[in-house]
């Protein structure tokens, strides 16, 4: 029988035994050979678990593996070394293995109270995200609004769970939320689609209607109509981009179609009215050649001839009515008031003057309306607005010789 000093022997039949504290047990069978290379054998088996012990104690010393992951750890380890069949201090391996116990419980408290604390900020975390899910839900942000609530839901993925009564309860609220977000954003965008389908269908008939008017040359009664069309529009809404944009060419181009044609006709009508204006012109020189008045009778007289020429010169283009008419207004007030005090102090013949004075004008202003109704009808508002001026004119010419005709004892 050979002996290995302490932990183990070769037996004459060839048995290797290791020596355990409370006996032995047979390792291994080395029949017909050298019992001394038995020993080494089942020694060199020895030092390769301690070896792997040692890395297993160093690795759990620096925290590389896991409280689960040291504790299955040691006892798969341990497991082999106390059934080893091996040669050595085994029982010393052992006890290293269950040294390391204490140290994994330590861990394993240490990741308890660090996995409480992650829980706890998880569980601030989610409530913070149902806040915030819950007033989108409210929202009327429908883009940002989508965005965001995906954002959360994604930073719901990347935190830990809780215990399962709590992270249900915040999950629900949490899916509640989006589940409402979702239904108003969706009846929101159904609506809009309503209200632009309706706008697109109320924009589409103002164009056509646009279109059928363009070709009009009733000026006056087409203008206030691509009035009333361009006020319709504006209240109709809005469609689809790509559709209001569409139809608003065709608006537009029919809106400018008729307005081109009417400014055509407006420029040909001022150019005509061109010469009337250098008429005009002239009569006006010659009245303001008048002031100040000295002769009142022979200032009236010039004037009335003057007045009789003006009418008859007819209309001027618009850009010059009103500086023209104004002019000539002042000229016939001065005259006027010079001859107020002449008038009065001959009345049998003031009030025949006043008497022709009036019927003259009256005539005229009958004249003028006739004139005014003919181009209403036929929508030159051009003519119109000209006839307006000069009636507004004349009725200012007749209250004042009505006025003296009255002062001379007249009807």
């Amino acid at each position: 029988m050979t002996e290995s000093p302490g932990f183990g022997r070769v037996a004459d039949d060839g048995t290797v035994y290791v020596r355990m504290s409370d006996g032995e047990r047979p390792v291994g069978q080395w029949p017909g050979g050298d019992p001394e290379a038995a020993l080494a054998f089942y020694r060199k088996r020895y030092e390769g678990l301690a070896v792997e012990v040692d890395l297993l104690a160093r690795r759990i010393e620096a925290g590389a593996l896991s409280p689960e992951e040291a504790t299955s750890s040691v006892a798969r380890v341990r497991e082999s070394v106390v059934g080893a069949q091996a040669v050595g201090d085994l029982e010393l391996l052992a006890a290293r293995l269950d040294s390391l116990r204490p140290l994994i419980d330590k861990r394993r408290e240490e990741r308890r109270a660090e996995r409480a604390v992650k829980v706890q900020e998880a569980k601030v975390a989610k409530e913070n995200l149902v806040t915030e899910a819950e007033k989108l839900a409210q929202s009327s942000d429908w883009r940002g609004g989508a965005n965001r609530l995906r954002d959360l839901l994604q930073s719901w993925k990347d935190l830990p769970r809780l215990d399962k009564p709590s992270d249900d309860a915040l999950w629900h609220r949490f899916s509640s939320a989006r589940t409402t977000y979702t239904r108003r954003r969706k009846l929101h965008f159904s609506e809009l689609t309503e209200r632009r389908e309706a706008a697109k269908a109320a924009k589409s008939a103002l164009a056509q209607e646009a279109e059928e008017l363009s070709p009009s040359t009733e000026w006056a009664e087409t203008s206030r109509a691509f009035r009333d069309l361009m006020t319709r529009w504006k209240a109709a809404g809005s469609a689809q981009r790509d559709d209001d944009e569409v139809l608003w060419r065709r608006f537009r181009a029919a809106h400018d179609a008729f307005f081109g044609a009417r400014d055509a006709e407006n420029e040909k009508l001022d150019s005509e009215y061109a010469k009337n204006a250098e008429i005009k012109r002239a009569l006006l020189a010659e009245a303001e050649k008048l002031l100040p008045v000295g002769d009142a009778k022979a200032a009236r007289e010039t004037f009335r001839s003057i007045a009789d020429r003006w009418d008859a010169a007819g209309k001027v283009p618009r850009a010059e009515m009103k500086d023209l008419e104004s002019r000539f207004k002042r000229v016939e007030d001065a005259v006027r008031g010079a001859d107020d005090a002449s008038w009065r102090r001959s009345n049998p013949e003031g009030h025949a003057r006043a008497a022709q004075t009036v019927g003259r004008l009256e005539e005229s202003l009958s004249a003028l309306r006739l004139g005014l109704a003919e181009a209403e009808a036929t929508g030159d508002e051009v003519v119109a607005a000209q006839t307006r001026a000069d009636i507004e004119a004349r009725q200012s010419w007749l209250d004042e010789a009505s006025r003296a005709m009255h002062e001379f004892g007249g009807r």
